[in-house]
């Protein structure tokens, strides 16, 4: 399954994923590469499982019941399709099914029967299948002399071939991923499963309890846990919704613990993180705090005032702007940990620093400085290259996110473009594989979509191309909004906006639905302002794309050859970055000690959830939780050495973003919690993980089961588990 054939490159892989210390409990480990780790000592901590039992790709191992949704990870828990994740991972479907009426994210949601289960719109549920190296496929694509666009444009259509070719073999969804920093590919093999649906969701108050306060924080008091399900057509097929559809037999699924928890106990993470940092140049490091995250911070604190104001104006709107609210709200918070731990740690001065030594062990090297002496200074100069233009890719970025009507129009007027090339030289997500979900993305826009805001988001977009430096503006939207036109700027700009979106029809559903199908010339004939707009900005958009791929094609080059640079220098264990595939982390129950004279518990209680009732959110708890609180009736689920019910807990493992929803599991693969979070001390570990300060906030089973039982009931919930 992973041979390589070309031998220096396998030599180099061999020497990066080398076994490492099982002392050390830093690393998101391929199933694929799990042969590498010292199992050994992995099970002198606890770990009782072999690696073919955690993953192979004959019967899956238990890898099989964990699965890849709603942007973050679940875990099969019975054997009808039951899937566990988070409450923050479901928010979304649970936001699109939810009426100022009928308030499921206020109030929570509980379908009695399987009848009474509700799509879960959006959102799509995978499994992988199978990692295959396409190495030698992918890196052959590229030839001698190309230029750096040159270079990633074939290699993309490489890529797209592959993956057109192995998706012919059956009912899946595959892509391919770089590990290194493209020193080597892998084709990913995944079953997609289109109809999910909502189970139970608990009360905000409880899903969400702490709110954006306590966010990334520990001491921690969520009960941050949802359940969904998975649905098949009755032959077992992949399937959009259908009465007739019948719940997914999974190959493996989970037991859940309601067992005792105690400090020093050995946990594994099976999950989906997205993506790590941490063997990026002190280049990339400068971008992003001298230039991205201070950017990101001030934009999103903007955006969210204006989606706060909306929000609090009308209810209605509340509930549409839920979901992109929380999201933001959270990865500015993210951001500013980021911002914060990397500043803190001088994580760009050490970089620096070991840029030099390494430069000066190369150029000790005659050889190797004629292999790797150009590495450095080819990723400054395509860094000094990206701040010429920047500015401006930053502000056209923002506009074609924040303002949903052009970026849906945007996509039209593409999609038009693209259906009349050959299926293969299309771009990726124009393709004939993505045509069924493009057309669900723009019906299901609909449940998220809410006029006013969005053009006041426009208008704040189109006010940053203000700040442009010359030689960067957009001229597009300096004409088209008339940002020369003196002290009234922005009445004219809402005059402009007001009158687009009044006379638009891309944000009608149906519309939409009938723009998919128009050629390009139908397009424009319908003079509708938003397609006259991506008319317009296409050229900016390609010249834009353009420039991301001769800097990406650049630095695919560069970056694989910095890591085997430092694989000459150092004999430390390396591992790839999270790249949005399935991973394998391990640790311990552990808490930590932030600061001086400042210690933290590993476990926070039930005690502590009433302890911190304010009466008014986040910290409001709803009645029948104190209810419970106040009988005392903590059944099977009191922890021993606490004399309380668990609430939260923190592991050692190493995670990140992707990996909320993740099962947290003892040595024998019993689910003992939930990853919802990290700590506020650990967010720079993306790019360098901190042993005595990172740690995964995950939600103790036992608070879920007592949640379950005691709280609200859920009886037909608790039977279909299997309870340990």
């Amino acid at each position: 399954m992973r041979k390589v054939t070309s031998r220096a490159v396998l030599v180099t892989c061999l020497v990066l994923i080398a076994a490492v210390a099982a002392t050390a409990d830093e690393g998101m480990w391929p199933l694929y590469s799990l042969d590498k780790l010292d199992f050994p000592a992995l099970r002198a901590r606890g770990l009782e499982l072999g690696a073919a039992e955690i993953f192979n790709e004959k019967d899956g191992g238990i890898a099989a019941a964990i699965c890849q949704v709603g942007g973050g990870t679940g875990s099969f828990v019975s054997p009808d399709g039951l899937i566990l994740t988070n409450h923050h991972v479901a928010f979304g479907a649970v936001q699109k099914q939810s009426t100022v009426d009928d308030n499921f994210l206020r109030n929570g949601f509980r379908a009695a029967t399987r009848a009474e289960e509700i799509p879960a719109i959006g959102y799509n549920c995978y499994i992988t299948r199978s990692f295959t190296d396409v190495t030698d496929k992918v890196r052959k694509a590229a030839k001698k002399g190309m230029s750096n666009l040159e270079r990633y444009e074939a290699m993309e259509k490489k890529k797209k071939a592959i993956v057109t070719d192995a998706e012919k073999k059956g009912d899946v969804r595959c892509h391919v991923v770089s590990a290194f920093g493209g020193l080597q590919y892998y084709l990913v093999t995944n079953f997609r499963i289109q109809d999910v649906r909502i189970v139970y969701c608990p009360p905000q108050s409880i899903g969400e309890f702490g709110g954006d306060i306590d966010n990334w924080m520990w001491p921690r008091h969520t009960g941050d846990f949802s359940f969904l399900r998975a649905y098949v057509a009755p032959d077992g097929s992949s399937a959009e919704y259908a009465e007739e559809n019948v719940p997914f037999k999974p190959a493996r699924f989970l037991p859940i613990s309601a067992g005792p928890l105690n400090e020093g106990d050995f946990a594994v993470i099976i999950g989906y993180p997205g993506h790590t940092m941490r063997y990026r140049s002190s280049y990339s490091v400068n971008e992003n705090v001298n230039y991205n995250y201070p950017h990101t911070v001030k934009s999103m604190t903007e955006v969210l005032d204006i989606m706060d104001a909306s929000a609090a104006a009308d209810p209605e709107a509340a509930i549409k702007l839920a979901g992109t609210s929380k999201g933001i709200n959270n990865y500015l918070k993210n951001t500013l940990g980021m911002l914060r731990g990397l500043r803190k740690s001088h994580l760009l001065d050490t970089k620096r620093a070991q840029e030099a030594e390494l430069a000066a062990f190369l150029a000790s090297d005659p050889k190797l400085a004629k292999e790797y002496g150009d590495v450095l200074p080819g990723l400054e100069s395509q860094y000094a290259d990206l701040a010429t233009y920047r500015d401006q890719e930053d502000v056209y970025g923002t506009f074609s996110w924040l303002c949903r009507y052009y970026g849906m129009a945007q996509r039209l007027y593409r999609w038009s473009i693209e259906k009349t090339k050959k299926d293969i030289d299309r771009r990726p997500g124009y393709m004939e594989r993505d045509v069924e979900n493009m057309k669900r993305g723009m019906r299901e826009a609909q449940y998220t979509l809410e006029p006013i805001t969005d053009q006041k988001l426009m208008e704040y977009a189109v006010l940053n191309a203000l700040r442009l430096p010359e030689g960067q503006r957009i001229d597009v939207l300096d004409t088209r909004f008339g940002l020369d036109i003196g002290t009234d700027t922005a009445g004219a700009i809402q005059r402009v906006a007001a009158g687009m979106y009044a006379r638009s029809r891309v944000g009608n559903e149906d519309e939409r639905m009938r723009m998919f199908d128009m050629s390009t010339k139908e397009l424009l004939a319908l003079d509708d302002p938003f397609i006259n707009l991506a008319h317009d900005l296409t050229p900016l958009a390609d010249l834009q794309r353009d420039r991301d791929r001769s800097f990406s094609g650049a630095v695919e080059k560069l970056r694989p050859r910095l890591i085997e640079a430092y694989a000459k220098w150092q004999t430390e264990a390396f591992y790839p970055d999270a790249n949005g595939t399935i991973r394998f982390s391990y640790g311990e129950v552990k808490g930590y000690r932030p600061g001086d004279a400042i210690t933290y518990n590993y476990m926070t209680t039930l005690s502590g959830v009433v302890e911190k009732e304010s009466g008014e959110d986040p910290f409001a708890n709803p009645a029948p939780l104190l209810a419970a609180y106040d009988a005392g009736d903590f059944g099977r689920y009191v922890d021993q050495g606490v004399h309380d019910v668990p609430v939260n807990f923190l592991t050692t493992n190493d995670i990140t973003g992707g990996n909320s929803g993740s099962p947290v599991l003892d040595g024998k693969g019993t689910v003992i919690g939930l990853t919802f979070d990290g700590n506020w001390e650990s967010i720079a570990a993306d790019y360098q993980f901190d042993p005595p300060l990172t740690r995964a906030i995950n939600v103790d089973t036992r608070y879920i089961l007592f949640v379950l039982d005691k709280v609200y009931g859920a009886q037909s919930l608790l039977d279909e588990l299997t309870i340990q």
